[in-house]
């Protein structure tokens, strides 16, 4: 056989192999086309232009690596988002003691609980407004270092306003938890419906319960610096399948449409 020939087959099937597979960003969500809705009706899939998809979230920590729904591969690319550098002056708030650092453990259970009981009943139209009027000042995806020292990355928007700023619900959803936490002060997480929620933190006044019902546009609370912070904002996170996703990304007019 000859040798050229051969070596050329196999560049035009590695080739053909990369063209096949589908790419995405970490941090975004990639829609996968399902022929036949009725398939499962769990699967909280979304119709677009007539048809009907997977949403599928493209983890951060995925980067580099492949992920597979059904037939498709998503290749997850490698992003630099920058880095935050911040002080905290009160050591106790950076270098826990054994007291507050159980108190954390326990408040992230409470967290990921909360998380992972989402509404299977209700759906969201993913047309998100903007939760409080501000300045960004920390996007999705920075590396962050405290006083110096490597952090987890900034998987959420951080929106500087003043104290006491109204905070309203990005979508309609179901408050299924209140709290006032170590890190993240006072603190609410919404359920969309399939796997969306939303989570507000540092809040100076929540005003909501849980198990409330709240439409797009209502109060859910105001603006503060209350938990681990340096000035007041609303740190504002969302989730899809328990996968952290730029909240940034979902503020695009016709957001669906624009996936594909």
């Amino acid at each position: 056989m000859n040798k050229s020939f051969l070596g050329i087959s196999l560049i035009t099937l590695l080739c053909f192999e990369v063209i096949a597979d589908s790419i995405g960003q970490p941090g975004e969500i990639f829609p996968v086309m399902v022929e036949n809705k009725s398939t499962d009706n769990h699967m909280g899939l979304v119709e677009i232009n007539g048809s009907f998809y997977k949403l599928v979230p493209l983890s951060f920590s995925k980067q580099g690596k492949y992920i597979v729904f059904n037939d498709t591969r998503i290749f997850i690319q490698a992003q630099d988002f920058g880095e935050s550098r911040i002080t905290i002056t009160n050591d106790s708030l950076v270098n826990l003691n054994d007291q507050d650092r159980e108190r954390t453990i326990k408040e992230s259970a409470m967290i990921q609980k909360a998380l992972k009981s989402y509404s299977k009943d209700m759906l969201s139209s993913f047309n998100f407004i903007n939760p409080v009027e501000g300045i960004i000042s920390s996007r999705y995806g920075k590396k962050r270092f405290i006083n110096g020292s490597p952090r987890s990355p900034h998987l959420a928007l951080d929106i500087a306003a003043p104290e006491g700023t109204k905070i309203i619900s990005p979508e309609n959803g179901k408050v299924i938890l209140v709290g006032d936490f170590f890190y993240s002060g006072k603190y609410v997480i919404i359920d969309h419906g399939h796997g969306l929620l939303s989570s507000y933190s540092h809040m100076s006044k929540v005003s909501v319960s849980k198990n409330d019902i709240v439409m797009k546009g209502q109060k859910i609370g105001e603006v503060g610096s209350t938990g681990r912070v340096t000035g007041p904002h609303l740190h504002w996170t969302v989730y899809y399948e328990n996968v952290r996703i730029n909240p940034e990304s979902l503020l695009k007019e016709n957001y669906l449409e624009s996936l594909l």
